[in-house]
């Protein structure tokens, strides 16, 4: 096997952030000797994370067993996605904000054509939805868990819970067409396309407030195993959430 070094980019405070937690975790659970330090620990994760890189990769690149890979991994995802922000917490965080911009991805996962749930008609392939909400800079402030890439966005929205959260804390929240009827908090633009007048102004007007929300999509799928995910589908959630720690703490 040739083994060779490689980047990712990531700055060393995330690797530092992710490296205290392990810590921690292993005082906190009385963690004997193990083959890898947190550092390294940390490092192999942020290279699966990042880069999408393999369990029989990263395990000889780290000269573990993949086992010891995919243990590592688990326990370090799961550590995160603990301290992801719940709903009622990004509420309160975005409380003073002029507004929120809501918008929903469907992440690729490795799924055949007999799994119909999986199916997004949308976007032609098979994945999970994911409900994300951003400042006005568009900057993540929270993502929901995962469903099943059938669902529809306006639908995934209500299961989370999410207008009727923006609507109870009067939160203003800017959307694309697709939430139309979620409720008075979320504004939408309107449908057609011969518009004319203060409608077409409105929905330029309204574009633009809502591209800002293309940069937390495009944050978060910068993470490479968010793009083609081959876990198992009850996975995908912790992930995410994991994801989304990082981003926030770095």
């Amino acid at each position: 096997m040739l083994v060779y070094p490689s980047g990712i980019d990531l700055s060393s405070r995330t690797l530092q952030h992710l490296a205290g937690l392990l810590a921690g975790h292993r005082r906190r659970i009385g963690s004997r000797w193990r083959r890898l330090n947190c550092g390294r620990q940390a490092l192999l994760v942020l290279a699966h994370l990042r880069c999408g890189d393999t369990y029989a990769r990263l395990a000889a690149g780290f000269r573990v067993g993949i086992a010891t890979v995919y243990r590592y991994i688990r326990e370090a995802v799961d550590l995160m996605a603990a301290r992801a922000p719940t709903l009622e917490q990004a509420m309160t965080a975005v409380r003073k904000k002029a507004y929120v911009i809501l918008d929903g991805t469907v992440l690729p996962i490795d799924r055949i054509a007999a799994d119909q749930p999986y199916y997004s008609g949308k976007k032609k392939h098979h994945g999970m939805n994911v409900q994300v909400l951003a400042d006005p800079a568009g900057r993540l402030i929270w993502a929901s868990d995962a469903l099943p890439g059938a669902v529809h966005d306006l639908t995934a929205a209500r299961t989370h819970g999410i207008p009727a959260a923006l609507t109870s804390e009067d939160i203003k929240c800017c959307a694309d067409k697709a939430y139309q009827g979620a409720g008075p908090a979320v504004r939408v633009p309107f449908r057609g396309k011969d518009l004319r007048g203060w409608r077409r102004r409105h929905n330029r007007d309204h574009a633009k407030i809502r591209s800002l929300g293309e940069r937390a999509m495009a944050t978060l799928k910068c993470w490479r195993l968010l793009r083609k995910l081959r876990c198992s589908t009850i996975r995908i959630t912790a992930v995410v959430r994991a994801v989304l720690t990082l981003e926030l703490a770095t």
